[in-house]
């Protein structure tokens, strides 16, 4: 280990740029920023922990979230001043409840020409499930950082019991619409019920992808 920090080459504020990658899938999850005693940490621990350059401490990844990073390897870049670290990824990298911290797509290559618009892709080239995660990360975002207005936020700041009860109530109109044979009607309140669901998610801390996972096992 010592002869690794020997290589390392940290900038002027002690920091050396840490890529993190799935290693299963090599999938690009997150950037961050390691001091040495957060490389250290993190290979005395297996678990990655970073330089909070917001906060001016250290942090394990899923100390407070749960979704820690267990490291597989660890690599130096040819001019020592970048680390890529390997990592079993528990949960989401993301704060905002995406796998990974690069979800927003500025570009892709379209039917082998290039598209030169730095938007979003149109939506006709996306899953329609993206909508979910999009949701997901919005209502996540509007829990860690409240915003005056947000019925998001309001539903927070009620805590449990309120969430609990939009979701019997939601529950409750999609039956009444189901029962009236109405299909505009049902399709309007399930999209509801899936709102405050994912409210509901949010607040006690599970992922699109717990629920994806338990699906899948039921498949099986």
């Amino acid at each position: 280990m010592e002869e690794l920090l020997k290589e390392v080459k940290f900038d002027e504020r002690g920091l050396a740029a840490a890529i993190i990658q799935d290693y299963r899938t090599g999938e690009v999850l997150m950037l961050a920023y390691m001091n040495r005693e957060a490389l250290e940490k993190s290979l005395t621990t297996g678990l990655a922990t970073y330089w909070s350059r917001s906060r001016g401490s250290l942090w394990t990844k899923g100390e407070t979230s749960g979704n820690f990073q267990r490291i597989k390897s660890v690599s130096l870049d040819c001019d020592g001043d970048a680390l890529l670290l390997k990592v079993e990824q528990v949960g989401n990298a993301c704060h905002t409840g995406y796998h990974s911290c690069f979800f927003r797509e500025l570009y892709k290559e379209a039917g082998g020409e290039e598209s030169r618009d730095l938007g979003l892709i149109p939506a006709c080239q996306e899953d329609p499930a993206e909508i979910l995660k999009e949701l997901y990360a919005v209502i996540k975002d509007r829990m860690a950082h409240p915003r005056e207005g947000s019925y998001t936020s309001y539903l927070f700041k009620e805590g449990l019991d309120k969430i609990l009860k939009k979701v019997g109530e939601e529950a409750a109109e999609v039956i009444i619409a189901a029962k009236n044979r109405s299909r505009d009607e049902t399709r309007y309140e399930i999209a509801d019920l899936l709102y405050h669901l994912l409210v509901l998610m949010a607040e006690q801390g599970l992922s699109l992808e717990e629920i994806y996972g338990e699906l899948k096992g039921r498949r099986k």
